[in-house]
């Protein structure tokens, strides 16, 4: 495995760790992950790059190791957080920004706050939540207050091999080593036979703010840098694949610069399933013209 190196930052008041692979002085990319994944994830795609990247890539707040935030947890504090490790690792220069999953939705949201601050943006699976309607905002608010009062909870295991079990029951592909390595990463041991995952267990609590489609693609409207998508041909998550096929075209056609790219054989984890094929997509898509 290639070495990464773990640095600590105060950012916004919260203590982050940023994890990075390679040489400092090599093209760099920042690479941002997924609802309850950790920075080191990333392991697999790193180790299948053909030539020498600079990769950084942070813990969000609230998981990994970054300090956990305690008034909880609103959408546009990733913006926020993004936009100060840039001002820490590359604040002359456009980035090449890469994200999967809830990091994919920040990279393309971001790109279009800021457009002069990212070259080249990659999203893995990460398109945009599902569309809402204003009639669903009573319940959403009365959902968010019940969860207020009873926090929802992460249940414990018995060792850290339970956790790598039950990532492989979640996802077959990986292999008993992968499930190892990642359990080690996404858990801590709290106690004798007591092993807890290190996420904060308030990421569950329901958003009551509903996510607006308007205001995503109006985002993505003042994205300038080129966009590649990338999706897993057996993936289930939710969000964009309940659009209809008029209302996925629109928020392709968001984009003045945009491709796209479904692996085979691949989930929703595809830096898990695929990271050959997606390191060599990623590679040709940022070296490219």
């Amino acid at each position: 495995m290639k070495p990464s190196q773990s640095h600590i930052h105060t950012i916004r008041n919260l203590r982050y760790q940023v994890r990075t692979w390679g040489n400092a002085g090599a093209p760099r990319m920042f690479v941002l992950h997924g609802w309850m994944d950790v920075s080191a994830s990333f392991q697999f795609l790193i180790d299948c790059f053909a030539r020498d990247w600079y990769v950084i890539a942070p813990d969000w707040r609230g998981f990994g190791l970054s300090e956990w935030a305690r008034d909880g947890y609103w959408f546009p504090d990733y913006y926020a957080d993004l936009d100060a490790l840039l001002e820490i690792y590359q604040p002359d220069a456009p980035v090449n920004l890469l994200g999967h999953s809830m990091g994919g939705n920040v990279a393309c949201n971001y790109a279009g706050i800021r457009p002069a601050r990212v070259a080249k943006l990659i999203s893995m699976e990460g398109f945009g939540s599902w569309r809402t309607s204003a009639d669903k905002a009573p319940a959403r608010y009365e959902q968010w207050l019940k969860e207020l009062r009873d926090p929802p909870a992460f249940r414990s295991y018995a060792s850290f091999d339970a956790v790598a079990a039950r990532l492989r029951q979640n996802n077959p592909r990986l292999t008993d080593d992968q499930a190892h390595f990642l359990a080690l990463h996404w858990a801590r041991q709290a106690a004798p036979g007591e092993v807890v995952l290190r996420s904060d267990p308030r990421h569950k609590i329901v958003n009551p703010v509903l996510s607006r489609i308007e205001e995503i693609l109006a985002c993505w409207r003042r994205v300038s840098a080129p966009v590649l998508w990338i999706a897993g041909a057996d993936s289930k998550a939710p969000g964009w694949r309940a659009d209809s096929a008029t209302q996925l075209a629109e928020r392709k056609a968001a984009f003045r610069d945009f491709r796209e790219i479904t692996l085979a054989d691949c989930g929703h984890m595809m830096h898990h399933d695929q990271p050959a094929r997606l390191a060599a997509i990623i590679e040709g898509f940022l070296s490219g013209p």
